[in-house]
């Protein structure tokens, strides 16, 4: 990885940039950080070394640039034109530009810009639900070849569900706020995203938990060292078809504290077996039903991420569906929700006998 920065210093525009760690950064050494100035680095992708080598490499990774500043700032407008000059001359290098002006995109690219250029990533940030619907849309009609979206600080709850379903988004990342003002990051909402991520066949990183970060209903006050660690520990980064939740750690519920909980639930508590049902089960009997419901959880929530998740169980028509339903394995969303197995694993035996024992359990309980 190589950071670019061009130019330093910014604007604040919106919730995102209230305890922005550049202002913090420049204010401890004496500087204004709303002034924008041009850097010696302008250059830094053309610059060589003694024997007339660019020293940027595609070995060098990802370019990330203008993390100081913003690189569709109007106060660099007079600037940029050159950047896209050398950024067309490296061809060879990947660029990542994250900004927080998607709506000054299309007023801000160069002419042969076309549909996009392929060694350009566009990422836009997006903090909480109004600059989500705002800026994703614009994120998502601009002539862009690649798209990444951030939301650091994550400040709420976000749905993007609609936004990534298009399959135009490459990527998402989401992450707490840090320094020594930072706002809460509650690990549902990480969560949250990350399920609609995997729903939509996107890669997903969990970067950092931020200063303050509220999981199961508890608040952590975390020091700026562990952020980061935290967050890669927790397994919680997602890219399809790699395996990766295979390494998050959790505990199956107690079985007795499950059902009371399902009991106290006014959706789950109201799904209950009908005559008919009841008859189909003492018809085929118990093992049957469970051979059904076997089958059921294999094929429709066993895999990393099943096909029509979050509806691929009918309400009714099958004794085994009204069990999903009442005891939360109807997808894998209720399953990380209620169960704790995470979203994006491949249930294995162990964990789809589990599954299939709590819907017996309720199908008996039913029955009785």
């Amino acid at each position: 990885m190589t950071i670019w920065n061009p130019w330093h210093g910014c604007k604040k525009l919106s919730p995102g940039c209230a305890n922005c760690y550049v202002y913090r950064r420049d204010e401890s050494i004496g500087k204004d950080a709303s002034i924008v100035t041009k850097t010696n680095d302008y250059n830094l992708p053309l610059k060589k070394n003694r024997q007339k080598e660019y020293k940027v490499t595609p070995e060098d990774g990802v370019v990330y640039t203008c993390m100081t500043s913003d690189f569709f700032l109007e106060e660099a407008d007079e600037w940029r034109q050159g950047c896209w000059d050398i950024i067309r001359e490296r061809s060879d290098l990947e660029f990542c530009i994250i900004t927080k002006r998607i709506h000054r995109f299309k007023d801000c690219i160069p002419s042969d810009w076309g549909d996009g250029w392929e060694n350009v990533t566009i990422c836009s940030t997006c903090e909480n639900q109004d600059r989500t619907d705002y800026r994703l849309p614009i994120l998502l009609e601009m002539p862009i070849k690649h798209r990444n979206v951030i939301s650091e600080p994550m400040l709420g709850e976000i749905d993007m569900s609609k936004y990534l379903e298009t399959g135009l988004i490459e990527h998402v990342t989401c992450g707490g706020e840090s320094g020594p003002n930072a706002r809460p990051c509650d690990f549902r909402w990480i969560k949250e995203v990350r399920r609609k991520c995997i729903r939509a066949g996107v890669s997903f990183t969990f970067k950092q938990t931020g200063a303050v970060f509220i999981m199961d209903g508890k608040t952590y006050q975390i020091d700026r060292s562990l952020q980061m660690a935290q967050a890669r520990k927790s397994g919680y980064s997602y890219t399809p078809g790699m395996g990766m939740a295979n390494l998050i750690s959790y505990t199956l519920p107690e079985r007795t504290e499950l059902f009371n909980r399902l009991a106290k639930s006014d959706f789950r508590s109201r799904f209950h077996l009908s005559a008919k049902d009841k008859e189909y089960v003492r018809d085929k009997g118990m093992d049957v039903i469970r051979s059904h419901a076997a089958d059921f959880v294999a094929k429709r929530l066993a895999p990393e991420n099943p096909e029509n998740d979050g509806k691929q169980t009918p309400m009714k028509g099958h004794p085994v569906f009204i069990a999903q339903h009442a005891t939360a394995c109807c997808c894998r969303g209720c399953l990380e929700k209620w169960h704790h197995i995470p979203a994006g694993k491949v249930l294995d035996q162990k964990e789809q006998e589990y599954i299939v024992d709590v819907l017996m359990d309720w199908i008996e309980g039913e029955n009785q």
